[in-house]
């Protein structure tokens, strides 16, 4: 026996009362309409959506009640309940109703055309089934803020990181890192890498105790031993295994539940070690000198790199471009790239290289600049851009050097997540928490395209929360995306 049947035997005819029960009861809101789309009740399920003035709506065309970039949606809905011949066909969109306080009303509908009997007397009415997403919004909100709090924590760590390796790697004194239960050498700056003359990679796992002279050792370890008792002892004089007499200082930290001790080494004769270093700073210099790079090398070393290199003017005009850049741009001659726009390949909008241009010339360089360039025949390959300006004999030129990362191990992520340039990272925690003009007063139209971009990846593309969370109205956030050709508005996906 067909289903239609099974249901229409067990529930029977259902007068009026019962029907509107039933349907206040399957959803939260349910809107009668006649067979042209006009609301002719309003049924809702709790005092929350009436105080939206959703009684308001009778009487009013449905398409009317929504927001601009709904009425799509709910001439799609009204076209699949007038076509449906099941009701198990009908499919759910989500749509916006304004509101008086300013904020939109999101449901999500369902619309199932009633009463095909010619006797009917409702005949042809369609009832939409709504369901409150006003949770759900709230809900992603709070998901985007805790999202953006993480972002705003891993920066920071990356940039104390950077600050203290900077530091490290900068110091006149020479530091070890060890471990304070194995005493192994987890890490050594330069200076102490010359001192113990030694690489990092022959350093680094060695055991503290290796690097000084087998008659100190005993001493090293009370050093250390009373470290770790106390958090800091004076300094003692020792013999390295090199043959240096320096000054050894020994601090302890803890980090998640580990001991570290930093170590430092003080040349005894400072003076001495500082005329050494000079003493084979000079006789590098001298050796470069030697052997000076001629022109001849940095062209051969220009054709045969592997990342593309390419000369441009001051307009962003090619000049010159290596095999690997020809390659990239699927061109057979390096005439074909003379005298062109370097933007025909590069950038994955009009503006992005203009950008990149922009900021290159008021720093002098750019690194780790990630865009797309675009082949003569289609081609399409992420890559990692560093620049830097040359100024020679009165002329200034840019010079990129742009590197495939196309097969690099990506993490996994959604269909609909898109590759973000590294540069703007910083930037998306803004989106949802400052106004967009605020965002763009001092930055480019690149910033607030990418702005809008990571607002719709944030609500999947729901257009009214995008706005909101780039806190612009919707007419101006439709005119920023026909500016940059983002999305069609003629072709919205549902949500």
């Amino acid at each position: 026996m067909p289903r239609a049947s099974i249901g229409h035997s067990h529930i029977g005819e259902l007068d009026a009362k019962t029907a509107s029960r039933l349907v206040g009861a399957s959803s939260d809101i349910a809107l009668v309409l006649d067979g042209k789309g006009t609301i002719l009740d309003v049924l809702t399920h709790s005092g929350e959506l009436d105080a939206q003035g959703t009684q308001d709506w009778r009487g009013r065309p449905w398409v009317q009640t929504v927001t601009p970039e709904s009425r799509q949606k709910v001439e799609a809905l009204l076209r699949d309940a007038q076509s449906a011949a099941d009701a198990t066909t009908a499919r759910w969109r989500q749509v916006n109703h304004p509101t008086q306080d300013g904020e939109d009303l999101p449901l999500l509908y369902s619309a199932v055309r009633i009463d095909d009997d010619p006797g009917a007397r409702a005949k042809g009415c369609i009832i939409a089934f709504g369901r409150d997403l006003r949770a759900m919004v709230a809900l992603q909100r709070r998901l985007v803020d805790a999202q953006q709090t993480m972002e705003r924590d891993y920066w920071r760590f990356r940039e104390a990181e950077t600050r203290y390796r900077h530091l490290f790697e900068t110091s006149s004194e020479a530091v070890l890192i060890v471990d304070g239960q194995t005493q192994k050498v987890l890490e050594a700056n330069p200076v102490a890498r010359s001192l113990c003359a030694g690489t990092r990679a022959k350093l680094v796992g060695t055991t503290l105790s290796a690097l000084f002279d087998a008659g100190h050792v005993e001493r090293l370890q009370n050093l250390l031993a009373a470290a770790r008792s106390v958090g800091r002892q004076d300094p003692m004089h020792a013999r390295l295994a090199a043959g240096n007499e320096v000054t050894v200082s020994a601090s302890v930290f803890r980090q998640d539940e580990a001991a570290f001790v930093l170590v430092r080494l003080a040349p005894v004769a400072a003076e001495a070690a500082a005329g050494k270093i000079g003493a084979r700073g000079r006789s590098a210099q001298a050796a470069l000198a030697e052997g000076p790079v001629d022109a001849a090398m940095l062209r051969a070393f220009m054709q045969s790199s592997p990342d593309g290199l390419v000369f441009c003017d001051a307009a962003g005009k090619v000049m010159a471009a290596n095999r690997a850049f020809l390659a990239l741009a699927q061109l057979s001659a390096e005439e074909q790239a003379r005298g062109q726009a370097l933007d025909r390949w590069v950038g994955r909008t009009g503006i992005e290289l203009g950008v990149l241009i922009s900021n290159l010339r008021q720093r002098g360089t750019v690194g780790l600049f990630i865009t797309s360039m675009r082949g003569e025949y289609g081609g399409n390959t992420e890559v990692e851009i560093s620049a830097a300006v040359l100024h020679a004999d009165g002329h200034t030129m840019l010079a990129f050097a742009l590197r495939d990362i196309e097969r690099r191990m990506k993490p996994e992520t959604g269909p609909a997540v898109q590759a973000m340039p590294r540069s703007v990272g910083e930037l998306t925690e803004l989106v949802g928490r400052t106004p967009l003009k605020d965002i763009v007063s001092e930055t480019t139209d690149l910033i607030e395209q990418l702005c809008i971009e990571t607002a719709l990846q944030m609500t999947h593309d729901n257009r009214a929360s995008a706005a909101l969370l780039l806190g612009l109205s919707r007419q101006s956030l439709y005119v920023k995306l026909r500016r940059y050709g983002l999305g069609s508005l003629g072709n919205e996906e549902e949500s």
